[in-house]
């Protein structure tokens, strides 16, 4: 091992020894460019340090490894094993310390599994990960992102639902961290710039996530909330996340769905780039499936091309169930044959499964007669009175109560925050300047 390197070693030793983590957290940065050069016998450094003892140093030699994965092209076992290894055995007080490097680490983790598509074996490292470092469960951190990534690569969503169920309240940000912990390393400038990058693709790929397995309503609120947050200029994740926006509104509502009107950027931008979207909305709204059919066949290649085909597929099917529910409110008894010319479905047979399968999830209430080929429409049989609905409605409305004193505390913290204070005592001020303007003795021109 190199002096420098033995140097290194002595620092994280000493300065851990002593419980001046802050100190050392503010040192170590600078050690990353030698950590990056010497890749080849990092593992000599590791053997050296402990986890527990010496998470800091060895936090920076795992995202020296890293940085140099491109170079180094180390075994995909062996930083599996490192980075797993660390999220269970380091010391959480020393971490807390150095929160943006192990975001980056994180980040760097998960860019080079997906490279090797070895992704689902970093869905419980990084699982794990977010339980290390976060503060509170409704917490969301930039390695949420990551996380929703790889489990998106893997198709696996077991482990990742949990979080797209749990309602944020709190965002870790780099730029927040770097702040807190008054470090102005150059290192830490782009990660802090990419803050936005990170909740973005959070709600992006949440929203994918939830549309895969067909929770298009929970899809709907994540592509929404990606779409509508405060922005000067749009990104790429923005309008990828507004064409599919388009596509679940159909399939939720059968038009757009409401769009506040500060989402400025949607209207000067995304509109003009999404222009096939916008002539698959017109034509479902006219309820023609024939011509939803002609219009997906004539945007295939971009539709394709943004990995949306499916998407539109089920589009197609959505307008096919919303023409049967119109029948169910103009006719009591229709043969099959009828509801597939109605609804433009090629065959009986075609007609005959697609009301089975309403009728199974509940989307419409009939039965069909096979001996004769009728569909008999029926009303919806529930009669609200049950102990079920009963328990159901108490659910929701404690749901509800549970929800309005989660935003009096929000309302609270954000009134006692000394920040706000100030830019409201601000405002009062210029009111009451503007109210009591300032009176001349001499020439208003001087």
């Amino acid at each position: 091992m190199g002096s420098a390197l033995e140097n290194y070693v002595n620092q994280v030793r000493t300065l851990s020894a002593a419980g001046s983590y802050r100190e050392l957290a503010d040192e170590l940065p600078e050690s990353l460019s030698l950590l990056v050069r010497n890749w080849s016998i990092l593992d000599n450094v590791l053997e050296t340090l402990d986890m527990q003892q010496h998470t800091l140093g060895v936090l920076y030699v795992l995202l020296g490894k890293l940085h140099s994965a491109a170079t180094a092209n180390p075994e995909p076992v062996q930083i599996i094993q490192l980075m797993r290894e660390f999220v269970q055995r380091s010391n959480v007080e020393q971490l807390r310390f150095a929160v943006c490097p192990f975001y980056e680490t994180c980040h760097l983790f998960t860019d080079f599994l997906v490279q090797k598509n070895l992704s689902i074996l970093g869905i419980k490292v990084l699982s794990r990960a977010i339980e290390q470092i976060r503060q509170m469960d409704t917490q969301l951190t930039p390695i949420h992102a990551d996380l929703c990534q790889l489990s998106l690569k893997a198709k696996n969503f077991n482990l990742i639902l949990p979080y797209l169920d749990t309602d944020i309240t709190d965002i870790s940000t780099v730029a927040a961290e770097c702040k807190n912990q008054q470090q102005q390393q150059p290192q830490h400038t782009l990660d802090a710039n990419n803050d936005a990058k990170y909740f973005l693709l959070y709600y992006y790929y949440g929203g994918m996530i939830f549309t895969a397995i067909k929770n298009y309503e929970r899809a709907l609120y994540f592509f929404e909330v990606c779409i509508t947050t405060p922005a000067m200029a749009m990104s790429h994740i923005m309008l990828e996340a507004y064409k599919k926006f388009l596509m679940v509104s159909l399939i939720v509502e059968g038009k757009i769905s409401y769009i506040p009107k500060n989402a400025q950027v949607i209207g000067r931008f995304m509109k003009p780039l999404a222009n096939y979207y916008h002539d698959l909305v017109n034509v479902y709204e006219n309820s023609s499936s024939e011509e939803l059919r002609i219009i997906i066949l004539k945007y295939s290649e971009a539709f394709t091309r943004d990995n949306n085909m499916g998407l539109a597929k089920q589009v197609a099917t959505s307008l096919y169930k919303r023409n049967i529910q119109r029948l169910t409110k103009t006719f009591l008894t229709l043969s099959l044959s009828d509801v597939a010319s109605r609804v433009q479905l090629p065959s009986a047979v075609e007609a005959e499964r697609y009301i089975l399968n309403m009728i199974k999830s509940g989307e419409i209430f009939a039965s069909i007669n096979q001996k004769d080929g009728m569909v008999l429409f029926k009303d919806d049989p529930e009669q609200y009175n049950l102990p079920d609905m009963f328990l159901n409605v108490q659910t929701n409305i404690t749901q509800v109560l549970d929800l309005v004193k989660q935003i009096n505390k929000m309302e609270e913290e954000i009134i006692l925050n000394p920040m706000y204070v100030k830019k409201a005592l601000g405002s009062q001020d210029e009111d009451l300047a503007s109210q009591h303007p300032k009176t001349y003795s001499g020439d208003p021109t001087d």
